[in-house]
């Protein structure tokens, strides 16, 4: 049988309707890439207050129905907007999504569980599309492949669902009240779900019921799947990981490429690619300059772009930022988060004036410029699940320093001085003087070696971090899931198009 594969992708939040953070992205980025390489994927998320105007007024109603959770029985309305070719399904209930963010209130596994369920119980009501596959992600949907075993598996149109969670962040699982259980989930009489549900004998953990019920697991990169299966990176999951690893596999995110070309971006100074890099050196002088630095081509200027945690490896350019600036090097710091951190980087930003700027906000448009302008990219992260500002940086010649670790690990190729390959710089420990020697190493090759510098600029923008990689990796798992479908590919041009109505 050749049709396309039919995927659901169910997500908390999509660029640009609605982001607080890479979830985001990836459910405003990879679905597109999903359609490119031949599925028929659609995208289901709340129908939140801040979605713009502009996008609420194309909005069409598609059908209302009923949710029932615990005792409750709700409204659900549906509402379909296409956007770049991707059909995306809205959720629509004013009680629970009718506010003025997407997280943070007293009642969220109550809203969240309700998105579990509407997801599921709208498969049923969506017209002219079956589901074959209903891909969840992270804990807001985690529950989905749990309500679609326990309530729904025997209905004819639910038999054939298969189920693929992808972990994006495992810091955040949802554990919620035993009392949920029972009073919102409905779950507390089925003895099966309140055992894979429950973390201990008080709580709930949304997350662990779609690794538990999931016929696939992903998440972000190869490396952080291996990880995960260790109690260090774990999270008290790792159990499960080790149990069910002959369906775990780890997919690397990829970034939006047309976002992100600096043969076309037009928030920096100079366009530049890997056949002419004159741009580049114009970008370096005008952030230099634009942040008080100095305007000097031969000083290796140096950046992070990021949340400024633990989890990014603060802690490690806290014990040796000194002696970093003591060098002839050049620091710019953008992001927020923890006042210790942001307080430290003012202070050297004050020290060091002309050597250091601190940029405690968020600033898209500036983190392009230096993305455009800087030589290294520093990402000393204790835990990263992929990361996405190495590959950024790699798509504008700026060569990372990277911890080994996760996606950090699979996307840069280390330096290797006897074949000269490489996209950038690694180091394997959790060690602050391990990372300083390595920022040193890469700072003695730009001053001293322009030849190999360049020849890692090449190799590090000759890198394919686009989505269609990524999408690629995926519709091989949504296959193995379905081996009766033939995977439907789009006829080459100049094929004859009698194979499409086969």
């Amino acid at each position: 049988m050749r049709r396309k594969l039919r995927v659901l992708f169910a997500a908390f939040e999509a660029s640009p309707f609605m982001k607080t953070g890479g979830l985001g992205d990836v459910a405003g980025s990879l679905p597109q890439a999903l359609k490119d390489a031949g599925c028929d994927v659609r995208v289901m998320i709340p129908k939140f207050l801040t979605i713009p105007e502009a996008y609420k007024n194309q909005m069409v109603h598609v059908t209302d129905f009923r949710v029932s959770l615990g005792w409750r029985n709700l409204f659900c309305g549906i509402e379909k907007l296409t956007y770049k070719g991707v059909i995306y399904y809205f959720v629509d209930n004013e009680y629970y999504f009718m506010r003025d963010k997407a997280y943070g209130y007293f009642d969220d596994g109550e809203r969240i569980a309700y998105f579990a369920k509407a997801v599921v119980e709208s498969l049923q009501y969506l017209p002219d599309f079956q589901c074959d596959v209903l891909h969840c992600n992270d804990w807001h949907t985690a529950l989905s492949p749990v309500f679609l075993r326990e309530f729904y598996q025997g209905l004819p149109l639910y038999e054939n669902i298969k189920t693929v969670f992808t972990i994006h962040n495992l810091k955040f699982q949802g554990q919620m009240s035993d009392y949920v259980l029972g009073d919102v989930l409905g779950l507390a009489g089925i003895p099966a779900a309140a055992d894979q549900l429950r973390s201990d004998k008080d709580s709930v953990n949304f997350m662990k019921g779609g690794l538990c019920y999931s016929d696939l697991l992903t998440t972000v990169s190869p490396t952080y799947a291996n990880e995960i299966k260790t109690p260090f990176y774990g999270e008290h999951m790792d159990d499960i990981f080790r149990r069910r690893e002959n369906v775990l596999s780890g997919i690397l995110n990829g970034i939006d490429t047309q976002e992100y070309d600096p043969e076309t971006d037009s928030h920096i100074e100079a366009n530049f690619g890997p056949q002419d890099m004159s741009g580049k050196a114009l970008c370096k002088a005008a952030i230099q300059k634009e942040l008080g630095l100095s305007v000097d081509p031969d000083v290796p200027l140096v950046t992070m772009i990021g949340r400024l945690t633990e989890q990014k490896g603060m802690e490690l350019v806290q014990r040796v930022i000194g002696e970093v600036l003591e060098r002839n090097i050049q620091l710019v710091v953008l992001g927020t988060g923890d006042k210790q951190y942001e307080d430290m980087l003012r202070y050297y930003a004050w020290k060091y004036e002309g050597r250091m700027c601190a940029c405690i906000c968020f600033n898209e448009a500036l983190s392009h410029r230096l993305y455009a302008g800087s030589d290294m990219l520093l990402m000393p992260s204790l835990f990263e699940p992929c990361g996405l500002s190495q590959m950024i940086a790699m798509r504008y010649g700026t060569l990372p320093i990277v911890r080994e670790t996760g996606g950090l690990k699979d996307s840069v190729i280390p330096y290797n001085q006897y074949t000269g390959e490489g996209t950038g710089f690694s180091f394997a420990n959790y060690n602050a003087h391990e990372m300083m020697f390595t920022l040193f190493t890469a700072a003695d090759i730009y001053r001293g070696q322009p030849d190999v510098w360049q020849q890692l600029q090449e190799n590090a923008m000759g890198q394919d971090f686009s989505w269609a990689r990524a999408a690629k990796d995926y519709c091989k798992l949504y296959s193995s899931l379905h081996p009766e479908v033939t995977p439907y590919k789009k006829p080459a041009d100049n094929q004859d198009h009698k194979d499409q109505k086969e």
